[in-house]
Parts: structure tokens; C-alpha cells; sequence
């Protein structure tokens, strides 16, 4: 019964590298979870260091859950407790270091992977096929594996070296996705224009969600109050 268990769960993984945006990771985890989709996160070292400077918050491996669940009752604008207690039984954390964990291994079941935020030093280790560490290799896996994989870059300006690595992702059917915020969905929030690329993410993902007004072709729609 166990093992049938087991291979009947499909998580996404969620990446999360060490470029600024931690923000974006925490709209993205809470939209997964609440559409009833099981998450395998991990969390790269770099982007602890982010996740400390953007949020005070420590991540550690021995105490993820508890420091997930503060993550992610923070809002963009840095308040904490901004979202209700969100459901963590479906998330299932590897640290970066286990390359013996399930994502680095091609027969373990998946939907496919979002990188989120995507760092240049990450982007350019997928597109090389570096494997330094189990986010790499779960990116790496993904692509090898045709899954989808979404990559949310951020960062400005881009270099040339890092065009062409994201231009290399593309050709081995990535989906690369900037961290571009719109204000066609009439943001009033920092948390708006977090939750705006967040959706953009899942929308390329496939993964069904509410968190930003989609245009129906109506000019001035962003400016007006919802009926």
C-alpha cells in the first residue's frame, strides 16, 4: 500500500535560487498549495542568504517546516502573519545538497519543475548541465526528461553570456519567464505586482489560480474597481 502511495504522487518542485524575488517564490508555493498540488522544495544556500536579508528569516534544514510556514505568512511588503496558515502536509523538502534525493533521478514521478526566483549562476548551470547541487540537477532531469520546467529569471541587466544561456534553455523547451510585473491587472499592492508574475509562472506551468485580473480586452480595466 505504501509503495503504490508513493508512486501515485506528482508534486511539482519548486526551486528556489539566490537571486532577489524570494517574494515571488512565496506567491508561487502558496497558489500550488492551494490548488491542491504537492510541492518538493528545495532551497538553494545562496538563497537562504536572500531569504535572510529580504524577510529575517534563518531557513534550516532541521527546522523547514516551521520556517516555511513563516515564510510564507509574510507578505511582499515584509508584514508577517499578511496570509493565513497555509496547509503543509503536501510539501515534501530535500535539501540542496542531497544528490541521493528524489528529484535527481529521472524515474522519480513529477509533474515537471519552477525555478523561482532564477539567478543568472543558476540559469547558467542548467544550461551547462553543471549539477552542482540537487536544484541544478533536478532542472537538469527535468529538461532530459521533457518536463515542463519553467524558469522565472531575475535579473537586470542581462549580459550577452547569460542571453545565450537563457536562449539554451529555450531551445531545450524551457519555458523562460522574466520577473516582468504588468499593470494592465490594476495593482494598488507591491503584493499585486508579486502575485501578477507569480500567476504568470502557473499560467505557463498549467497550474490553475486567482491571483491577478486577466485581460478581456477591455481598455482601462486596470483602473476601474472590480464589479
Amino acid at each position: 500500500m505504501e509503495h503504490a502511495k508513493t508512486n501515485s504522487r506528482r508534486p511539482w518542485v519548486v526551486g528556489v535560487s539566490g537571486a532577489s524575488g524570494t517574494p515571488y517564490a512565496a506567491s508561487v508555493l502558496r497558489a500550488l498549495i492551494a490548488a491542491g498540488e504537492a510541492v518538493d522544495l528545495v532551497v538553494s544556500r545562496a538563497s537562504r542568504l536572500t531569504l535572510l536579508d529580504e524577510t529575517g528569516i534563518a531557513f534550516r534544514d532541521a527546522h523547514w517546516r516551521g520556517d516555511l510556514a513563516q515564510w510564507l505568512a509574510r507578505g511582499a511588503d515584509g508584514k508577517p502573519d499578511t496570509f493565513a496558515d497555509v496547509e503543509l502536509s503536501g510539501v515534501r523538502y530535500w535539501p540542496a545538497g542531497d544528490l541521493a534525493a528524489g528529484p535527481s533521478s529521472g524515474s522519480y514521478p513529477v509533474k515537471g519543475m519552477i525555478v523561482v526566483p532564477a539567478s543568472t549562476a543558476c540559469v547558467a548551470g542548467v544550461a551547462l548541465g553543471l549539477s552542482k547541487d540537487l536544484l541544478q540537477r533536478a532542472a537538469s532531469v527535468t529538461l532530459k526528461e521533457r518536463r515542463r520546467l519553467v524558469v522565472a529569471v531575475r535579473e537586470t541587466p542581462l549580459s550577452g553570456q547569460t542571453l545565450k544561456h537563457l536562449v539554451t534553455l529555450d531551445e531545450a523547451g524551457a519555458v523562460v519567464l522574466p520577473a516582468s510585473p504588468a499593470f494592465y491587472a490594476g495593482a494598488t499592492h507591491i503584493q499585486d505586482l508579486v502575485d501578477f508574475v507569480a500567476g504568470r509562472v502557473l499560467d505557463a506551468a498549467g497550474v490553475p489560480h486567482e491571483l491577478y485580473r486577466r485581460w478581456a480586452g477591455d481598455l482601462g480595466g486596470g483602473s476601474r474597481d472590480e464589479d
